[in-house]
């Protein structure tokens, strides 16, 4: 009889401790979705709502213009086709997403962050220096030159970047683990937000004189 009831109580244990590990919250997929009382106000349900699938037709799953390059006339030389949830509405719940880079010589994907995917990166074209930093314990840089048909994986959340350090124009086409990962350039969103942080706190987080952080601000 001990045996048996030791066995039952090490059985609904693992069950407990099964049903602790697999439990989660659903992962965010907009930067803010503050909660309210009354569901009429409602906009987003933590991303889309959902087509009948009754309704569901190909085009919902398709999309085109990746052959194509992107805009590279820009301050710094490079452009970020994005094919997310917004482009392909059949991405939806479905946890991926993927863009198309292009890169001007010396051009590059400034130092940003995705804040809900890991992303890997495929050379199509073209010689890059990737790389990314861990976070605060370290803050160790993890790089590499990557040449055509190279991979690269990008960590969730860490800041990372691409620099075309070859001679001829660079393409890249890079998979990510959301259907709306978000991207979070550091320059821009420090130096740029709105309405602006208070130089007083750039000029002490960057040890830099405040004429240097004003003049930043107004860069971005």
């Amino acid at each position: 009889m001990k045996k048996g009831v030791s066995f039952l109580v090490t059985v609904a244990l693992m069950a407990l401790a099964s049903s602790l590990a697999s439990a989660s919250d659903p992962s965010p997929l907009q930067d803010t979705c503050v909660a309210i009382d009354e569901p009429k106000d409602a906009v987003f349900v933590n991303g889309k709502f959902c087509k009948d699938p009754k309704l569901t037709m190909a085009e919902d799953f398709f999309s085109s213009g990746l052959d194509k390059p992107g805009n590279t006339s820009n301050q710094v030389r490079s452009n970020v086709t994005t094919v997310n949830v917004d482009k392909i509405k059949g991405l939806n719940t479905l946890g991926i997403s993927m863009v198309r880079i292009d890169y001007e010589p010396y051009g590059q994907n400034p130092p940003h962050t995705h804040p809900r995917a890991t992303e890997i990166l495929t050379v199509l074209e073209g010689t890059l220096y990737v790389g990314f930093v861990t976070s605060n314990t370290e803050n160790r840089l993890i790089s590499k030159v990557l040449n055509k048909g190279d991979v690269f994986v990008f960590p969730i959340g860490l800041i990372h970047f691409q620099f075309n350090i070859g001679k001829t124009n660079a393409v890249a086409i890079a998979a990510l683990s959301s259907q709306n990962p978000g991207v979070i350039t550091i320059a821009n969103a420090v130096f740029g937000s709105d309405p602006p942080i208070n130089p007083d706190v750039l000029t002490r987080a960057f040890q830099l004189d405040k004429s240097v952080v004003k003049y930043l601000q107004s860069r971005f």
